[in-house]
């Protein structure tokens, strides 16, 4: 294993040394073969997800896990969209002259290698390995075991993609083996080769790259992510937000799972809110007053439900006495991940946008807006909640670094 790691870092190293020769014409010009691998593909892409699908032990990864035909045709499109992005390398961020007569120019450059360890999506698979190549990027990826068939085939793909253009194919390396030993060894043996790591997947994993990794960490630990009904907020509005925040999909890092509702429209608002989830097959808690609307039908929520990410369809709905007590619960029990809020009221709703700290704070939209896809960058490779950059939805533009490029006139210092 440790061999293998180590070719696989060197390999990686020489792919990026080369990679740096390689013009932003021919890096699009993967992405269009690798577009078409997987049109050409498609049969064969889901036969090999079958296969994980059929090992699946879990119920709950099958809608991440799943790649049908309308999931390849929906990745095709994102592709389509990240080949249209301009070259994120060589851009002059900024430019000034100094008072001695240097000028100073801050450059894009790609970060490097970047290792990516994810879960149950096979989909990061191509969204990262085009988002890598299109920012001049090399990638190692491991993938988790449930999804290792179909993360397989469209790692090979890409790697043909390469190879008809003559890149070098180790731009996208997958790791083959299934050993748990793999991930500690990539965290905390590979830092002469690996610049940063990107981890996808739940708390479990996250928290784990989190302490053992040697390098930088674009990542987010949880999304406890809340949405916060103003007591100025359209019922109708509000009606759908909630309902397509939690419900949409109750399994990713952007789903709802706290309602906060202004008390002054409990009645109005709160009841027709929460019996639409219920009809939704949403198990809903909720603390006393809510409780009390319901003749105590509902479960009554703990202190550790304000703190769950729950993944699947329940909530928690809580009473908040205006916008700063809304704010103070996202701050003391949020993630930093994403929150909405809904209401009519600029002022109000300029006061919970500035208040929260969360990467995507959102006022009038659901909360899914946060899985991937809708912030214009074609596909993103997931979304950090560090406060150091990147922050937010990582894309072409965010898998970049910067230079100082300092041009003198044989200027010397005194």
């Amino acid at each position: 294993m440790k061999k293998y790691l180590h070719n696989i870092g060197l390999n990686s190293r020489l792919a990026f040394k080369n990679l740096n020769n390689i013009s932003f014409k021919k890096r699009n010009k993967v992405i269009e073969t690798y577009n078409k691998e997987l049109g050409k593909n498609k049969n064969r892409i889901i036969r090999e997800n079958s296969k994980d699908l059929k090992n699946c032990q879990r119920k709950d990864l099958i809608d991440r896990l799943i790649i049908d035909k309308y999931k390849i045709e929906s990745i095709r499109n994102s592709l389509n969209e990240i080949k249209k992005f301009k070259n994120p390398l060589e851009k002059v961020i900024n430019k000034w002259k100094r008072p001695n007569g240097l000028i100073i120019k801050k450059i894009s450059i790609p970060i490097g290698v970047i290792g990516i360890i994810y879960e149950s999506r096979p989909d990061v698979t191509p969204y990262v390995s085009a988002l890598c190549i299109k920012s001049g990027n090399v990638a190692i990826l491991k993938g988790g075991s449930e999804a290792y068939f179909s993360n397989k085939i469209f790692s090979n793909l890409f790697r043909v993609s390469l190879k008809k253009n003559n890149i070098n194919q180790n731009c996208i390396q997958f790791i083959n083996l299934r050993n748990r030993k793999v991930v500690d060894f990539l965290l905390s043996k590979m830092s002469d080769y690996i610049d940063v790591i990107v981890p996808r997947g739940g708390k479990g994993l996250v928290s784990k790259v989190k302490k053992l990794s040697k390098v930088s960490v674009i990542g987010h630990l949880e999304g406890n992510c809340h949405v916060y009904v103003d007591k100025d907020a359209n019922l109708q509005m509000a009606k759908k937000i909630v309902l397509n925040s939690k419900m949409r999909r109750t399994s990713i890092c952007g789903a709802a799972e706290t309602l906060l509702v202004d008390k002054r429209c409990l009645k109005s608002h709160a009841v027709p809110i929460i019996e639409e989830l219920i009809f939704s097959g949403c198990e809903v808690v909720a603390d006393k007053d809510i409780n009390k609307l319901f003749g105590n039908s509902l479960k009554f929520a703990k202190e550790i439900d304000w703190k769950t990410e729950y993944l699947n369809p329940k909530i928690s709905a809580k009473t908040v006495d205006g916008v700063k007590e809304a704010v103070d619960h996202v701050l003391r029990y949020g993630t930093m991940h994403t929150d909405s809020i809904v209401t009519n009221n600029k002022k109000t709703a300029q006061l919970f946008l500035n208040g929260i700290n969360s990467s995507i704070a959102i006022h009038n939209a659901s909360t899914q807006f946060a899985d991937g896809g809708e912030f214009g960058f074609g596909g993103e490779i997931g979304i950090s909640t560090n406060k150091m950059p990147p922050r937010g939805p990582v894309g072409i533009d965010q898998l970049t670094s910067y230079k100082y490029v300092v041009q003198g006139k044989g200027s010397i210092r005194s």
